[in-house]
C-alpha cells in the first residue's frame, strides 16, 4: 500500500513540475551507465538488500527544464533467493531456491526537487524521484546436483496441465519502475547520482514459487520425474506425499526486484535553449 501511495504522488509531483516548469527551460542531452547491484523480495526472501547481485546500465536522458527529464535506460542484473539463509522455519523446512537474470529496458520521468543543471556553478545538486513503465525478462532456475536447472517448462506447481489451474507464465512481462535518488555535478560534462528503485510487477513467478504442492506422482507423469524432485525439495521426510494441496508459496502477493547503485552521466555538447519567465 505504502508503495502504491508513492508511485501515485510520484505521479502527480512529475505532472505538477512539467505544468509549472516553463520558467527556466533547458534542453540538453546525457548519456551514462549505472553500476549497482539488485535483489528481489518474495516468497524466498522478505529482506531488503538481502542476497543482493551485480547489476548494470546504460542510459539516454533528456532534460526538458532544470527540474524534469525523461531518461529512456537498458539494466541487466541478477536475483536470487533460498530458504536455505532464511531464519524462518518453515523457509527452511520448505528448502526451496532459484536465480534468475532480469533483463529491463524502461523509459521513465525524473522529477528534481530542486533545480539542477550538469556543469552549473549554482545548481549542483538535487534530489528526486522517478516514475516510468518497463519490460523485463526472467528466467527463473533451481540449483539441483551441482547445475542449474530452468524451471519454467517444469511446471513444477501444474502450471499448464491438468493438475493446476493456472497457464504457464510467460517470461517477458510488464513492469512499473519507480524511486528515488540523489543527483550531484562534478565538472561541466559529468554528474554523479545514487539511486535505489523498486519495480512493480504483475507476476508471482519470478522465484516458480506461488500456489499450492501438486501430486508429485501425477506430475511426474506429466513433465517427468524431475519435475516432480524439484516441486518438493522439502527436508521432511515423506513430505512431498504429504503436501499435495498445501501451500507452496503466497499467492495473494506479486513479486518485487530492484535495482540500487551509481549513476554516472555525461552531459552530451549542444546549444542549449533558455527561457526565463517573469518569476
Amino acid at each position: 500500500m505504502k508503495k502504491k501511495i508513492f508511485l501515485f504522488f510520484s505521479f502527480l509531483g512529475i505532472l505538477s513540475g512539467i505544468a509549472q516548469d516553463n520558467r527556466k527551460q533547458y534542453f540538453s542531452h546525457d548519456v551514462g551507465i549505472f553500476l549497482g547491484a539488485s535483489y528481489y523480495i518474495g516468497d524466498l526472501n522478505s529482506s531488503h538488500f538481502a542476497m543482493s547481485q551485480p547489476a548494470a546500465g546504460i542510459f539516454y536522458r533528456f532534460n526538458y527544464s532544470y527540474r524534469v527529464s525523461f531518461k529512456a535506460a537498458f539494466n541487466y542484473g541478477s536475483i536470487q533467493g533460498d530458504d536455505s539463509q532464511s531464519s524462518n522455519p518453515d523457509q527452511l523446512e520448505r528448502n526451496l531456491n532459484f536465480k534468475t537474470n532480469i533483463m529491463e529496458l524502461s523509459v521513465r520521468t525524473e522529477f528534481n526537487f530542486w533545480e539542477y543543471r550538469t556543469g552549473h556553478k549554482n545548481f549542483i545538486f538535487a534530489p528526486y524521484i522517478f516514475v516510468g513503465i518497463g519490460v523485463f525478462n526472467f528466467n527463473p532456475q533451481a540449483h539441483y546436483q551441482n547445475q542449474w536447472v530452468s524451471l519454467r517448462n517444469l511446471s513444477t506447481e501444474g502450471e499448464g496441465t491438468p493438475l493446476g489451474t493456472r497457464k504457464p507464465y510467460p517470461l517477458t512481462q510488464v513492469c512499473l519502475p519507480f524511486g528515488i535518488g540523489f543527483k550531484l555535478t562534478l565538472s561541466q560534462q559529468i554528474g554523479l547520482g545514487i539511486e535505489w528503485g523498486p519495480r512493480k510487477t504483475f507476476t508471482d513467478y519470478l522465484d516458480d514459487v506461488s500456489g499450492t504442492y501438486v501430486d508429485p506422482n501425477k506430475l511426474a507423469m506429466y513433465k517427468g520425474g524431475l519435475a516432480a524432485t524439484l516441486s518438493n525439495t522439502s527436508k521432511v521426510p515423506g513430505a512431498i506425499a504429504d503436501d499435495t494441496g498445501k501451500l507452496r508459496g503466497n499467492p495473494s502477493t506479486k513479486d518485487w526486484y530492484f535495482y540500487y547503485g551509481l549513476v554516472i552521466s555525461y552531459k552530451l555538447k549542444s546549444k542549449p535553449k533558455e527561457c526565463r519567465g517573469a518569476f
